[in-house]
């Protein structure tokens, strides 16, 4: 894997934050700061980013795993299933539990202990999850995966701040590295323990990333407008329509959104239509960098 620093990238300066740190609102990169730097530099950043796929799935949840499988997950670098229980229909990794929070340390320590020199960012996502996985690289192009960042929908729950699962997770490398450092402390990151940690698994993170020094990052655009969403382009589209009618399509959604949440497997391919297929002719885009689908994606 190659493993290249933005020269946009930015360290995150973690001292003796645990006690007084406030989460960043971190934007995309400026598409105008992009145009300006070589080809070169283009091609290399593009081949930079190697981002390694987590789905959590149930068997209940087989239909939303077809879908999945068969649209956004072919364009991660890899992508693989960790599902509560062996299922025969589906190649998955079984992690003997029903419990979302003990699947979800064994997802990231398989992922750590197996993929952790040829990936250099970890995006967790539950089945209901549509994903854009070039969105997702674009926006991570200021960011250096040897710097802890955590990020996505953050959410504030009392005095912790974390990262809706709903929404999706992403861990650096760094953060992944620290992570598994902590999940053999009980002390910090209990598998199991008393009523203070019978919490959602996504906040379980959260408590168990702080120990290492690393806080959760809301990712927005340029506008500020969030870009890991935990809902889907309906429910948005239906509030717009009743908050600002004037406004639906600028109102409803960043432009460069990663993830939308409680999607049906219908409305996965729906997205995965109008996400790669549909193109309105005379409508020229110019990006700057292109991310191609990993090697024998059957996607476009």
């Amino acid at each position: 894997c190659l493993l290249y620093t933005s020269p946009f990238a930015r360290g995150v300066m973690i001292g003796n934050r645990m006690h007084h740190h406030e989460h960043h609102h971190l934007q995309a990169p400026n598409k105008d700061d992009i145009s300006k730097i070589s080809e070169a530099e283009r091609m290399e950043l593009s081949k930079s980013f190697r981002v390694y796929c987590i789905v959590l799935v149930k068997p209940k949840d087989v239909s939303l795993w077809a879908a999945v499988k068969e649209t956004w997950t072919k364009h991660c670098d890899k992508a693989e299933f960790f599902s509560s229980e062996n299922v025969k229909v589906f190649e998955s990794i079984n992690m003997d539990t029903n419990d979302m929070w003990l699947m979800m340390r064994k997802a990231y320590k398989y992922a750590y202990d197996q993929y952790r020199d040829q990936y250099n960012w970890f995006f967790l996502a539950r089945p209901t999850t549509f994903a854009v996985i070039e969105n997702l690289k674009y926006f991570l192009l200021k960011k250096d995966q040897s710097q802890p960042f955590y990020l996505g929908h953050t959410v504030k729950s009392g005095d912790l701040e974390y990262v809706s699962v709903d929404g999706g997770i992403v861990l650096s490398i760094e953060s992944m590295k620290r992570l598994n450092s902590l999940l053999s402390v009980p002390e910090k990151c209990p598998e199991q323990g008393g009523m203070i940690w019978k919490i959602s698994e996504d906040k379980q993170l959260a408590v168990c990333l702080k120990y290492a020094g690393v806080f959760a990052e809301n990712a927005e655009d340029a506008d500020g407008k969030d870009v890991f969403n935990t809902k889907s382009v309906g429910l948005f589209i239906k509030e717009a329509m009743t908050n600002q009618p004037n406004q639906v399509v600028e109102g409803c959604c960043s432009d460069m959104a990663v993830t939308f949440n409680g999607l049906t497997p219908n409305q996965m391919h729906v997205m995965m239509y109008g996400v790669y297929r549909l193109r309105a002719f005379g409508h020229v885009f110019n990006d700057a960098l292109v991310f191609l689908p990993p090697n024998g994606s059957e996607n476009d």
